[in-house]
């Protein structure tokens, strides 16, 4: 177990006492990322937030248009909102989730943390609320289907920056999306204009568990080389001219 697991054995979660472990390698901050969704309810500094977003800031996006804004959420109300949302859809794709997975330790220990995150919401410390400004394309109008995903593609690259800074210092961390079923509610809720969409949900806070390496497909299963199929690296593959 590293220091950069959980909070600091001393107490001190302040950003001058955990700032320096941003200088934790990128490779070992990408191989050890993962979503974090037991928390404890202890508070995040402020300056700690706002450095993972500032660092959040510094991913691309589209067009260099920079039309992102971020909410921060700590009031327990706010999240007592969301979490309502969340539940309601969580009763029904949870229940799928299940019966998918019967037979499936590890994707049932998936489902039992997302489980936790849902009984638990209004105690996570942080939400970060990622949003774009610019109304989102109506699915009525007939346009090629890269326009929602060009759309979304100018914040997700900073949602990733924000989950890779709280992942070194320490923080735990998951992207979701269920509790904003209905922007509608969401906006509400945020007091947020038409023309600003919220994206996601970043909920954050000091992990209960650890970070630890992760689970993934070996590379050669997942890569093509020219056209679907040609799995050229893999270990079995059959050398070609």
């Amino acid at each position: 177990m590293t220091i950069n697991e959980r909070a600091p054995e001393d107490g001190d979660t302040s950003f001058a006492n955990v700032s320096d472990r941003l200088s934790m390698p990128l490779d070992e901050a990408m191989m050890t990322q993962r979503a974090v969704r037991k928390v404890l309810p202890d508070p995040v500094d402020d300056a700690i937030v706002l450095r993972c977003i500032e660092l959040a800031l510094r991913a691309p996006t589209g067009s260099n248009g920079q039309n992102w804004e971020f909410v921060v959420v700590t009031d327990r109300a706010t999240k007592a909102a969301f979490a309502r949302q969340y539940r309601r859809v969580w009763a029904l794709y949870g229940g799928i989730g299940r019966r998918m997975a019967r037979g499936d330790a590890s994707m049932n220990k998936v489902l039992d943390a997302v489980q936790w995150q849902v009984d638990h919401f209004e105690e996570i410390p942080v939400l970060v609320i990622p949003c774009l400004n610019g109304m989102k394309i109506p699915n009525t109008i007939p346009l090629p289907d890269i326009a929602p995903s060009s759309f979304f593609g100018s914040i997700y690259p900073s949602v990733q920056n924000l989950l890779l800074a709280a992942r070194a210092m320490g923080l735990g961390a998951s992207l979701i999306t269920l509790p904003l079923w209905s922007t509608i509610r969401a906006r509400r809720v945020l007091g947020l204009p038409r023309s600003v969409t919220p994206v996601c949900i970043v909920p954050m806070g000091w992990p209960r568990g650890r970070y630890g390496p992760t689970t993934r497909r070996p590379v050669g299963d997942v890569v093509h080389r020219e056209r679907f199929g040609d799995r050229a690296w893999r270990d079995d593959a059959t050398p070609s001219d």
